[in-house]
């Protein structure tokens, strides 16, 4: 069963919008994720409905961040995903009347409810902006060492 990735990409999405100077294009998040833009534009529709980020069209168009990344928690973009499905485990539905059934499906419904209320509540405590603490300075290290930045440089 293929797995669904929308929410680290979104996340890593979110974190380059957080450091462009400018709009970036559907294009150009599809290069960066490796797939099609019109994609990306169903992807980021969510967040747009969250109020997480807005669009632009025309030449100069694109994807850019509406609210800062310490205001949006992984709850919230999970959410605006359409809460994507964390397991692929289901109930059995071979004899909906048999009572053991009944009860087999009730105990992994149970099971599987706690795990997603603890899911939830693990990334309501974290922000999108908690994600790059501690990876900063590995990323301006990488970035000098590439000549990708000035020694002066914060970025």
């Amino acid at each position: 069963m293929p797995t669904d990735s929308r929410l680290p990409r979104v996340l890593h999405v979110l974190l380059h919008l957080d450091e462009a100077e400018d709009p970036v294009t559907s294009d150009k998040i599809g290069q960066m994720l490796n797939t099609n833009p019109s994609l990306v534009r169903r992807m980021m529709a969510g967040l747009r409905k969250s109020g997480f980020v807005a669009s632009t069209k025309g030449h100069h168009g694109g994807w850019y961040l509406t609210r800062k990344l310490d205001e949006i928690s992984l709850a919230d973009v999970y959410t605006a995903l359409g809460h994507p499905n964390l397991f692929s485990i289901g109930p059995s539905e071979d004899a909906p009347t048999c009572l053991l059934e009944k009860s087999a499906n009730a105990a992994t419904a149970k099971a599987l409810d706690m795990a997603r209320q603890e899911f939830l509540r693990e990334l309501q405590n974290v922000t999108v902006a908690d994600l790059v603490d501690g990876v900063r300075e590995t990323i301006a290290d990488y970035q000098l060492a590439h000549g990708l930045m000035d020694a002066g440089s914060d970025n």
